[in-house]
């Protein structure tokens, strides 16, 4: 079974990287995206919180 805070972040960043590229105020869903990667980050395993610090990285070219 996978990891659903796992799940949810990436969802959350991809929200955010889609309100940003369709010039919406993107400054909620990053905040957004922001707590679900450390709520993730800290229930995680080694590999997710691998993949997480990837997603951290594209959230950070949004701000």
């Amino acid at each position: 079974m996978s990891n659903p805070l796992f799940r949810q972040a990436r969802q959350a960043v991809n929200s955010a990287k889609q309100t940003a590229s369709q010039g919406g105020n993107a400054e909620e869903s990053i905040n957004k995206a922001k707590n679900a990667l450390s709520s993730a980050y800290a229930n995680s395993n080694a590999a997710e919180q691998h993949q997480l610090r990837a997603l951290q990285d594209e959230l950070n070219t949004l701000q």
